[in-house]
């Protein structure tokens, strides 16, 4: 009997790993080899997880055997999962879980939510998170130690600010790290001081590890409940993607066991985060794809220069709103030359952090002298490539360099970018237009948590070039408008080129995974200013759910 039942149950679980999914009555797009929209009424998924076949809207259904599954989609729009060509998984998940100050608007509102985080976690050795902008607070100066003091001053606060090339501390932080008024500014970074010369409060840069290095590090638990909470923070918003720009070999080995768990809900493209991060993790040769293309690492990312909003942004003439600064150049010429020959060497593929436009000079620089003897197999990229000398911009093409934009950074920088860098250099700033027309390739991404993961989000600031309120009516610098077609490329058929895994995701074409999202509206046929209220109902990876909305 015991072994009749054993059988019995064999077969049955036989049955369900060899189950076919039909996804039947929705209202499915994807993409095709040649970039055209293709639209389709039913999608099978093959007991492997990859698209069998797709069926047009009316066409007969295919035969399902007995173990076989079908849905039906309820008329619900289906699209291929989006993945997001720049993204930082552990800090999503660590912002979530400490202090998030993305949505504050003010400084006095950011202190409170400080002070409050502080009462409710009092065995806090450190006080930690991120998201603070003086520029949205309308502050016009960075904030103090002093200030920060209000909030906390029992114990170290240590606040990265929203596109992580800042730090705030707090007096009993910078009392920790030992910085004084006679510690000099370290190469490619500055310290912010007050009137005596004494750090006030922000370390810009490569000055942000004077005080970080100070701060314990989060503890095994806590960056096991960070990934798992960004793997759920990912999942929620249609991500089946993600190029994870920059990790450590401590993170390597976190995605190694949640692999060897069946915990990955995303595909990753891991960069190493610097060279010795690479030489630790992939000395030789790139990481293969693992966990059934769940995994690899094949990039290096590197930084060229700052950011533009704490003035480091490496510039060819100085800030409009700072005449003495022309930001921080982060890497001299001569090493960047031979990180990018010894990466290429190797097979990987380099990611270059360049936002101003005397950086993205040189790093299109470099990749041209890397030209002649590897070619442009490797796919290099830029990551960012924000405010670009408009005589710069057609090197995108002739170099075969990836430009990765994130469309939410136009339409939160526009309050700012003027006054940083004038009217003139905009011409050739955040110009994704331009890019696509000259031949480029452009992959989408957000950048997150230094703006929201939501991949509608950017789909949105990419076609309207507006904020989630609609401002500045018409668009900021709308001739650099993305059309929806291009912008949807560049969250799905492009970001996989510009992760080399066009062969296994971005599409819903026949042999490739069957990554997708169902959504509560057609974002191809509601008015381009709703995008960003799209939401997704259902992410599958594989052909298996990962996500539904409650």
């Amino acid at each position: 009997m015991t072994r009749l039942l054993a059988g019995a149950l064999a077969a049955l679980l036989a049955t369900s790993a060899d189950a076919r999914t039909l996804i039947a009555n929705a209202n499915g797009y994807t993409l095709d080899a040649k970039g055209e929209l293709q639209r389709f009424g039913a999608i099978l998924i093959g007991d492997d997880g990859k698209v069998a076949a797709t069926y047009a809207k009316g066409a007969a259904e295919p035969k399902l055997g007995a173990g076989d599954f079908r849905l039906d989609a309820g008329g619900k729009t289906l699209l291929p999962g989006l993945i997001d060509a720049h993204g930082h998984v552990m800090g999503l998940g660590q912002q979530a879980l400490t202090v998030d100050l993305s949505e504050t608007t003010s400084l006095d509102e950011a202190l409170a939510k400080v002070r409050d985080y502080a009462a409710a976690n009092p065995r806090a050795r450190w006080i930690v998170g991120r998201g603070w902008n003086q520029v949205s607070w309308k502050l016009g100066r960075f904030p103090t130690a002093a200030e920060l003091d209000r909030a906390v001053s029992d114990r170290p606060a240590l606040l990265a600010r929203v596109d992580g090339h800042a730090v705030w501390a707090n007096s009993a932080a910078i009392r920790a790290s030992g910085v004084t008024a006679a510690t000099k500014d370290p190469a490619g970074g500055r310290i912010e001081r007050d009137a005596k010369g004494a750090p006030a409060g922000v370390f810009v840069d490569t000055a942000e590890y004077l005080v970080a290095k100070a701060m314990p590090p989060r503890s095994g638990l806590q960056l096991e409940a960070d990934l798992a909470k960004s793997l759920e923070i990912m999942a929620s918003v249609g991500l089946t993607g993600v190029h994870d720009a920059g990790i450590d070999p401590a993170t390597w080995n976190l995605y190694r066991r949640f692999g060897d768990e069946g915990r990955l809900t995303v595909r990753v493209y891991a960069m190493a985060g610097g060279m010795e991060a690479l030489d630790a993790i992939a000395p030789v040769k790139p990481v293969p794809w693992l966990y059934d293309d769940r995994l690899t690492l094949r990039a290096v990312k590197l930084y060229a220069d700052g950011a533009l909003g704490s003035r480091g942004a490496y510039l060819k003439a100085p800030y409009s709103d700072d005449p003495k600064n022309r930001g921080l150049k982060l890497i001299e010429d001569s090493r960047l030359q031979n990180w990018i020959s010894r990466a290429s060497f190797t097979g990987i593929q380099a990611a270059v952090h360049a936002i101003g436009d005397a950086a993205n000079a040189e790093v299109l620089d470099a990749f041209e002298l890397n030209l002649p003897t590897y070619g442009d197999k490797l796919r290099h990229r830029i990551e960012h490539a924000q405010v670009i000398d408009p005589a710069d911009l057609p090197r995108f093409a002739k170099l075969g360099v990836i430009a990765s934009v994130q469309p939410t950074h136009a339409t939160s920088d526009k309050a700012m970018a003027a006054d940083r860098v004038g009217e003139a250099r905009l011409t050739g700033a955040y110009a994704w237009k331009t890019l696509l027309d000259s031949g480029a390739r452009i992959a989408g991404g957000s950048d997150f948590p230094v703006e929201p993961p939501n991949p509608f989000y950017g789909l949105h600031a990419a076609v309207t070039r507006q904020d989630r309120q609609g401002q500045p009516l018409g668009g900021w610098r709308p001739q650099e408008a993305l059309t929806l077609k291009q912008a949807f490329a560049a969250f799905t058929r492009d970001a996989a080129w510009a992760g080399h895994m066009e062969d296994k995701v971005g599409t819903l074409e026949p042999g490739k995974w069957a990554d997708l999202i169902l959504v509560d509206r057609d974002p191809f046929a509601i008015a381009p200013g709703e995008l960003w209220q799209v939401q997704v109902d259902e992410t599958w990876l594989a052909g298996k759910r990962v996500f539904v909305r409650k």
